[in-house]
């Protein structure tokens, strides 16, 4: 269940059938009460902007609204101003042959008890909480900064702890930019009592890192340059 972007402005323009599919399925997404659209809807549609995930899924959405936001995403105060504006805009023409842009990578975790997982993530790691899906809950998303990582309730181990431990086979990996940071990080990790499976240290390729590990055993790798 990854979430998704539903335009990129630094693509060329797609055509104006591609968006009315787009708004389409943002309209779809909000009748399934997909939790990700809500924060697309609140950050493009500023009578949303104060609501909840669960207040935006609540309302009466329709494909106006969805229209609406994808016309606002691309600049436009209105799906009406993009239509007359849309053949005007650099790159319009070129959209047939573009090739596609792979905007973000979302790590997934999985583990044994989505909530437990979340409290450990917000709690000591200093991530937010993005989604939780599902009843009982089977899904989530945590996010810090630029980093989300998807977490996947499953029933038992999908790898074995002690080839996982031995070889440090990470299950996501996360960057800072200067050295100050990573330090900053490890120290304010220590401080919320989290366990290591690596203490900070520099590496022979220029990198100061550490590893955590999660309560499912998930292996985390945090790394910044050393100087």
């Amino acid at each position: 269940m990854p979430t998704y972007a539903i335009v990129n402005r630094s693509a060329p323009m797609p055509d104006l059938e591609n968006l009315r599919k787009q708004a389409k399925l943002i309209l779809r997404w909000h009748r399934d009460r997909y939790y990700p659209v809500a924060a697309q809807i609140r950050s493009g549609l500023p009578r949303y902007a104060a609501m909840t995930d669960a207040e935006i899924l609540a309302q009466s959405f329709k494909l106006g609204d969805a229209q609406e936001l994808i016309a606002r995403q691309l600049g436009f105060e209105s799906w009406q101003a993009l239509k007359t504006g849309l053949p005007t805009m650099p790159g319009h023409a070129e959209t047939v042959s573009a090739k596609a842009v792979i905007a973000a990578a979302e790590p997934q975790l999985f583990v044994a008890d989505i909530k437990a997982s979340c409290d450990f993530f917000e709690g000591q790691l200093g991530f937010a909480i993005a989604f939780i899906y599902g009843e009982p809950p089977f899904y989530a998303q945590v996010k810090r900064d630029g980093a989300a990582l998807n977490l996947r309730c499953v029933d038992g181990p999908v790898i074995d702890a002690a080839l996982r431990d031995r070889e440090e086979l990470l299950s996501a990996s996360l960057t800072v930019a200067t050295p100050e940071q990573i330090k900053a990080l490890f120290l304010e990790f220590q401080a919320a009592g989290v366990t290591f499976a690596q203490t900070l240290r520099r590496e022979p390729w220029g990198a100061r890192d550490f590893i955590v590990r999660d309560p499912d055993g998930n292996l985390l790798l945090f790394a910044g340059p050393a100087e």
